[in-house]
């Protein structure tokens, strides 16, 4: 009982498919989002009230909705920007979410991931929506700027597309540098450097990507996890670039089926969750090397990465566990939501103790 423990603290059923879930920053409210038996989109805004979720919006939109970040709004309007599944990229207020407040055609096809920089007071520089699509281009937005994307990233001519299953930003410590990373379905990830428009590494998971996250967007990059099908996750140092060998990097084989996601706690970087295909969800911790690089006999510089402790394992349900997201303002308060149609309120205990 010393080690963290893992709650399943409400479960709420719902009547149509969840494919994302966030909390509201500076709330005790969790937004849900997904697709309805007919197509449809469904948005719901749910409040935590004595120990269960009571529902204050339901909203259904013409289009099955896949993704949602809170991550280009400022912290005073905590607008939800949402991808859907013909490819439309729109920006909600929830005190009144059934009309958009931006609404622009992003991609020809189902927009599969999304992230924001620059909003919640987290990262510096202008506000900017990532989308990754089936189409296979990954496009930059600024909220501000209506129509067309300030960055599409798109396969060199005769390359394959890839259907992109997962966007990240990163480095966004000041008003100049910001990376953003994509993974794709055949295992690609790409590291783009926005300042200097250029590809800055690459390297091939074998597996399709389920998610990239950086453990802080504000800092200068130090780590990036990735998930993928099957059963493997990889944490890359970020510290120490090799021209060669590129970033230094650990696998770990987590849960027995598709990793479908990894998020770092928010209050301490080097703790994190993975959640897998079994229904479980596994706690993790990460400890730095003795020292984070070396030289070679070549006189450069190669990354040492560290090593990971499994903390915590709870299987809280039959189905894959598809979506995570930790509490910004409450340790330990967490809400995910899987393919069993259900929105679960999880706790995880003692992490300030670990």
């Amino acid at each position: 009982m010393e080690k963290p423990q893992i709650l399943a603290y409400i479960e709420k059923s719902v009547n149509y498919s969840a494919f994302d879930v966030k909390w509201i920053p500076c709330s005790a409210k969790v937004v849900a989002i997904g697709s309805h038996p007919r197509g449809t989109g469904a948005l719901q805004v749910y409040e935590m009230s004595e120990g269960d979720l009571k529902l204050l919006h339901d909203v259904e939109r013409p289009k099955a909705l896949k993704c949602g970040t809170f991550g280009a709004s400022a912290l005073e309007d905590r607008h939800l920007a949402i991808g859907d599944f013909e490819g439309k990229l729109e920006i909600i207020d929830l005190q009144s979410p059934e009309v958009p407040i931006y609404s622009v055609r992003a991609h020809s096809e189902i927009i599969n991931a999304i992230d924001g920089i620059a909003g919640l007071n987290i990262g510096k520089g202008a506000p900017e929506i990532a989308t990754g699509s089936r189409d296979g281009l990954v496009k930059v937005w600024d909220p501000r700027q209506r129509d067309r994307p300030v960055i599409t990233v798109e396969p060199q001519e005769g390359e394959q597309k890839r259907d992109c299953w997962s966007v990240a930003f990163g480095n966004s410590h000041s008003t100049d540098e910001r990376i953003l990373c994509a993974g794709f379905d055949n295992g690609d990830v790409k590291m783009f450097d926005l300042r200097y428009m250029a590809v800055k590494w690459e390297t091939s998971l074998k597996n399709g990507v389920c998610s990239l996250e950086f453990d802080r967007k504000d800092i200068s990059m130090n780590k990036l996890l990735a998930t993928t099908l099957e059963s493997k996750f990889y944490i890359f140092d970020l510290r120490t670039f090799h021209e060669d060998k590129g970033f230094a990097r650990l696998m770990d084989k987590g849960h027995k089926s598709t990793v479908w996601c990894g998020k770092h706690l928010p209050q301490n970087r080097e703790i994190f969750t993975t959640t897998g295909g079994n229904g479980s969800i596994m706690l993790w911790k990460y400890s730095y090397p003795a020292a984070r690089s070396k030289k070679l006999d070549d006189g450069s510089e190669i990354g040492i990465v560290g090593e990971v402790k499994p903390l915590q394992n709870a299987t809280i349900t039959s189905q894959p566990i598809t979506s995570f997201d930790w509490s910004p303002d409450k340790m330990g308060l967490s809400v995910c939501s899987g393919l069993d149609q259900t929105i679960r309120v999880v706790i995880v205990t003692k992490l300030n103790r670990v």
